[in-house]
């Protein structure tokens, strides 16, 4: 047993609450900020370099050994996605001071964001269900005052549907929780999975399995699902933005990728295939919006939709290959989202407005900042030899060995359609000619974060020589429940 295992929650926890004391000192609180977040990547590194050296770490809260007490399992799918969460929060830390205004800065915003991080890390972690359900609600409630920090209208109208959403899929969380203890008697997840093959109620067991799916796929925004999202991610700051797109659907299709390869993993045949035909429809639908409208926000917004489509894709197909791809492409889509919803905020801030019927000829104002829109649409839609197409090409690998024809066209397809969406923010935006209506303002502080993401992105495809055989271990790990389940209950 490890105490280490708490620290990614402990750390920012202790951040947002002292940070809370001193409101008004910006300077003190955007400098304890950056402080806090750099202490917790570097702790999170250490544990995460920990764990792919040695073994997952197992904490054990109170001394209470499991499944009787609460438990937290760092094991190495958990941390890898603690740490890319705390890439993200160390860039947008230093990206916030020159996107927020002091009035929102003054609104505690530096400390829902740490509780934001507090949720999503504790989600990563958690040993149990009830827990897993318990870190949802810590980073919804941050999301809730961060959606509506500002006041403006558009804010409340959109958080009124966001939260309304997500208090219905959190009640169906606690509901489907307490009636798989009714079944198991425990919500411990690898005693649940240890339990589950000796349940004669298979049909019992499937329909709970059908509605964990539902709550997910809600908090994750898979087809039809997905209609609450993409307006409610972009009224806030672009910061926020950044952070509600990389981290809260993530959460979610975690969570799905965590349940559906530990627990309920006995009909695939029923389960899977219906992943697969969703993830499906997710790129379709999803691409559909992109390529609906003119506002680069909500084109970057809508791009969610088809990622957590390629990722499911991994989980429908359920082999080496496919669920590798769904591992790398997780990682890969966290930074590569928030790298845009920091430029697409940039490019917002630089115009005026969103709509890109308004401006144009940005290149000859901002040419750093377009071609980094440039190269992160390359890397978005997975043109090699960036990290989208590593992780795509794993997937397709995947389904084309278990004859998955349809969601492979499905996929290449989408993925063409994702880089047109990107470019067509490029093409419009920034080429043509000079407007001089356009008034030059600093991106000061605003692009070195975007260029340290999009660095570790293209690196993640280009190293991808070194990345891949953890990758590779983590999917053996999910193929292996066993080991989870050995590990933690320790038998």
């Amino acid at each position: 047993m490890s105490n280490l295992a708490v620290l990614p929650i402990i750390i920012p926890l202790i951040a947002g609450i002292i940070l809370a004391f001193f409101p008004k000192k910006l300077n003190l609180v955007r400098f304890l900020t950056k402080v806090f977040s750099i202490i917790s990547l570097a702790t999170v590194s250490y544990i995460a370099w920990s764990v792919f050296n040695n073994e997952a770490i197992i904490l054990e809260t109170g001394g209470w050994a499991a499944p009787y007490g609460i438990v937290l399992v760092a094991d190495s799918l958990a941390i890898l996605l603690v740490l890319t969460t705390n890439i993200l929060a160390v860039a947008c830390a230093f990206y916030a001071p020159y996107s927020l205004s002091d009035r929102k800065e003054q609104y505690f915003f530096y400390s829902f964001f740490f509780f934001l991080i507090t949720g999503v890390s504790g989600a990563f972690l958690t040993g149990d269900l009830f827990n897993l359900f318990v870190f949802f609600e810590v980073l919804l409630m941050a999301s809730y005052a961060l959606i509506v920090l500002g006041g403006e209208k558009v804010q409340l109208r959109e958080s009124i549907k966001y939260v309304l959403i997500n208090l219905f899929s959190s009640m169906l969380f606690v509901t489907a929780i307490a009636f798989l203890y009714s079944v198991v008697g425990t919500v411990n997840m690898a005693q649940i999975a240890q339990r589950v093959q000796d349940v004669e109620q298979q049909g019992i067991l499937t329909t709970i399995g059908i509605l964990f799916f539902f709550v997910f796929a809600t908090k994750a925004a898979l087809f039809p699902l997905y209609y609450w999202m993409p307006k409610s991610y972009i009224v806030p700051n672009p910061v926020i933005s950044a952070l509600f797109g990389a981290l809260l659907t993530k959460v979610g299709i975690y969570s799905l990728i965590r349940v559906f390869s530990l627990i309920f993993v006995y009909k695939i045949n029923l389960t899977h295939e219906m992943f697969i035909w969703i993830a499906g429809l997710s790129m379709i639908f999803g691409i559909i919006g992109a390529l609906s409208t003119n506002n680069i926000k909500l084109i970057i917004a809508y791009n969610i939709i088809p990622a957590i489509g390629f990722i499911l894709m991994g989980l429908g197909v359920f082999n080496e290959d496919a669920l590798s791809g769904s591992i790398y492409y997780l990682v890969h889509d966290m930074l590569i989202k928030t790298t845009l919803f920091l430029i697409v905020g940039t490019i917002t801030y630089v115009a005026g407005t969103s709509d890109l019927r308004k401006f144009s000829g940005l290149i000859h104002y901002y040419p750093f900042l377009g071609w980094l829109l440039f190269v992160s649409g390359f890397v978005l839609a997975g043109i090699p030899p960036f990290s989208g197409f590593v992780g795509k090409l794993l997937l397709l690998k995947g389904a084309l060995s278990s004859g998955e024809i349809a969601i492979v066209i499905i996929g290449l397809l989408s993925s063409l359609l994702i880089l047109y969406s990107i470019m067509k923010i490029f093409i419009k935006g920034f080429w043509g000619e000079k407007d001089e209506s356009i008034i030059r303002k600093s991106t000061k502080g605003l692009i070195g974060p975007i260029v340290c993401l999009l660095t570790i992105s293209v690196m993640l495809g280009i190293g991808a020589e070194f990345v891949y055989p953890t990758i590779e271990s983590i999917s053996a790990y999910l193929l292996n429940p066993e080991v989870y389940i050995d590990s933690v209950l320790k038998e």
